[in-house]
C-alpha cells in the first residue's frame, strides 16, 4: 500500500510505541500491569492500522476535462465573483475520515501563488468555516486563473503542501494533503466552462472524476 508523502513518520512512530507496550507485557511480572499494557498496545495498534487507511495514496487514472481535487462528497456548487478568478463556479468537496486525503490539481497549469492563512478549526460544513485555517493555491492555466483552497476543519488541523510557486503541474498531480480530511474548494472561470459534470451529493475521486468540461 502506497503511503502519502509526509505521513510515514507518524505511522512508524505509532507502530513503534505499540511495539514498546507489547515488549513491556513480556518483561513485567505483575498481572495488572500486563492488562494495562495490553490495553494500550491494542489501542495503539488499532490507531496505527487506521493511520494506514487514512494516509493511503492509491494511483489514479486521470479523468477527462477538469477533475476533482479531493475525494469525498460534493456539498456545494455556487456562482460567485472572486477577487482572483472573477465570475466563477465554486465547487466544494467535503472529505470524511475514510476518504483519501491527498489532494490533486484539477487542470494543467503553473502555480503562481501559494498562501497559508491561519485561522480557526470549525466544522468545515458550517458558514463560519470561512474563517478556518487554509492554504490557497492560484494556478495559471489555458482557461485563465483557477484557484484551489484546502480548508482545515475540527479534526483536520494540518495542511501539508507538496508544491511551490513556479511549479509546472500536469492535471491530476498531487498538490498536498489535509491530514484527517476536511474540505477543498475549486474555483473555475465560468465563461470557459461548457458544463458542470457533478451535482450536490455526488461522490468524487481526486484526479479521476470529471467535475467540469471546457469550452472548445
Amino acid at each position: 500500500m502506497k503511503i502519502a508523502q509526509g505521513s510515514k513518520s507518524l505511522i512508524i512512530i505509532s507502530f513503534f510505541v505499540c511495539l514498546v507496550f507489547f515488549v513491556l507485557i513480556f518483561i513485567t511480572n505483575q498481572s495488572l500491569l500486563r492488562l494495562i499494557f495490553l490495553f494500550f498496545a491494542v489501542l495503539i495498534f488499532l490507531k496505527s492500522f487506521l493511520f494506514l487507511i487514512f494516509f493511503r495514496d492509491p494511483d489514479r487514472k486521470i479523468g477527462k476535462g477538469i477533475v476533482a481535487s479531493a475525494d469525498g462528497k460534493i456539498r456545494e456548487i455556487s456562482n460567485i465573483n472572486d477577487d482572483d478568478v472573477g465570475n466563477c463556479k465554486r465547487i466544494s468537496t467535503f472529505m470524511n475520515l475514510h476518504n483519501v486525503h491527498v489532494n490533486r490539481i484539477p487542470i494543467e497549469g503553473i502555480v503562481s501563488n501559494i498562501t497559508h492563512k491561519k485561522g480557526l478549526h470549525l466544522p468545515a460544513f458550517k458558514k463560519e468555516s470561512e474563517k478556518n485555517e487554509r492554504v490557497v493555491t492560484i494556478i495559471n492555466t489555458n482557461i485563465g486563473t483557477v484557484k484551489v483552497i484546502q480548508i482545515a476543519g475540527t479534526i483536520a488541523r494540518r495542511i501539508h503542501p507538496y508544491i511551490k510557486i513556479g511549479d509546472k503541474m500536469k492535471k491530476g498531480e498531487k498538490i498536498g494533503i489535509i491530514k484527517f480530511g476536511s474540505r477543498v474548494d475549486v474555483y473555475l472561470p465560468t465563461k470557459k466552462l461548457s458544463k458542470i459534470s457533478v451535482r450536490v451529493g455526488d461522490i468524487v475521486k481526486a484526479g479521476e472524476t470529471t467535475i467540469a468540461e471546457i469550452n472548445d
